[in-house]
């Protein structure tokens, strides 16, 4: 069925027809509910429901509860459980897309999960085959499975827009990611903006790339013994702490690069959340533009950096 919402300033997103595929937590939850409050209906899938728990074992965050915030923001939040490894689950989850609406404008792959396989100092042959090869199923075949098939409805209308979110850029991933798997997982979404920025490019669509900077997720905050109230307390523990972002910046970044007209021009690239920051003028709930992968490749160049001149 056509939706036919007229589109308004406050609403810029008003009628648009958007999944965020992993939007149990974290950045694709934050994604959900900005894409939300600017007047899309959003479907929200993930593993994770009130009557199932992911291999994660957080049973606190489910997709019911992130409908229900895209809901409070102003928009429609749908959640369909979905495991975006079975691509008949993805089929059925397009079907539906396309029997309620007839259209997807905006694929946001936010599908991971995989953090509790990440095996530091590990080097490649001490790694666990099967850890590693899950590692690589979540971060890269889930967006392999899910574009494939997600794309022929995308691309039935021009102007479809893809988001692949991963954890870097192009340009700071030029280095050594942690591990092996890990870096290969997280490289590979932005390969695949590139390619796919390609391929939409004829049919009069669009890829990017974006990567949050050092966000303060529900499961990082755990890690760190803190909550988005004290996370300060966590600065002494961690050197690039003091310039982590809530996940609010990169769901504001990003449905500010969905309400862009002119987002063609960041077709195939790899944007974070800093850069997002200064080109559209959003800032993080404290009113700070945190800008961590800045800083990074400030110390990689031999400089000194000052934290106060990067938040």
């Amino acid at each position: 069925m056509e939706t036919t919402t007229r589109t308004t300033r406050a609403e810029p997103l008003a009628g648009k027809i958007a999944l965020v595929a992993g939007a149990t937590r974290g950045a694709g939850r934050a994604i959900a509910v900005q894409l939300g409050a600017a007047g899309a209906t959003v479907y929200v899938t993930g593993r994770t429901t009130r009557e199932q728990v992911s291999e994660m074992g957080r049973a606190g965050e489910t997709i019911e509860e992130t409908a229900e915030l895209v809901d409070a923001a102003g928009g429609e939040g749908i959640a369909v459980p979905t495991d975006h490894l079975q691509a008949d689950q993805v089929r059925a989850l397009i079907e539906r897309v396309d029997r309620d609406h007839g259209r997807l404008d905006i694929l946001v792959n936010d599908i991971w999960g995989g953090n509790f396989l990440l095996d530091f100092d590990t080097k490649m042959w001490d790694v666990d085959l099967d850890r590693g090869l899950r590692m690589l199923d979540l971060g890269a075949k889930s967006h392999i499975i899910t574009s494939s098939i997600a794309l022929p409805l995308l691309v039935r209308r021009p102007g479809g827009l893809v988001v692949e979110v991963t954890d870097g850029t192009a340009e700071s991933n030029k280095g050594f990611r942690e591990n092996f798997y890990y870096d290969l997982a997280k490289n590979a979404p932005i390969r695949m903006a590139f390619i796919l920025g390609e391929e939409l490019r004829s049919v009069g669509g669009t890829a990017v790339a974006v990567t949050p900077g050092f966000i303060r997720s529900e499961e990082m905050l755990d890690i760190f013994g803190l909550t988005e109230e004290n996370w300060r307390d966590g600065i002494d523990k961690q050197r690039h702490w003091a310039l982590s972002e809530s996940p609010l910046y990169i769901g504001r970044g990003v449905a500010a690069l969905v309400a862009d007209p002119e987002r063609a021009r960041w077709n195939g690239q790899s944007l974070d959340s800093g850069r997002l920051a200064k080109e559209y003028g959003i800032t993080d709930a404290d009113g700070s533009r945190p800008d961590v992968w800045g800083y990074m490749l400030a110390e990689q160049a031999g400089e000194k950096p000052s934290v106060q001149d990067y938040r």
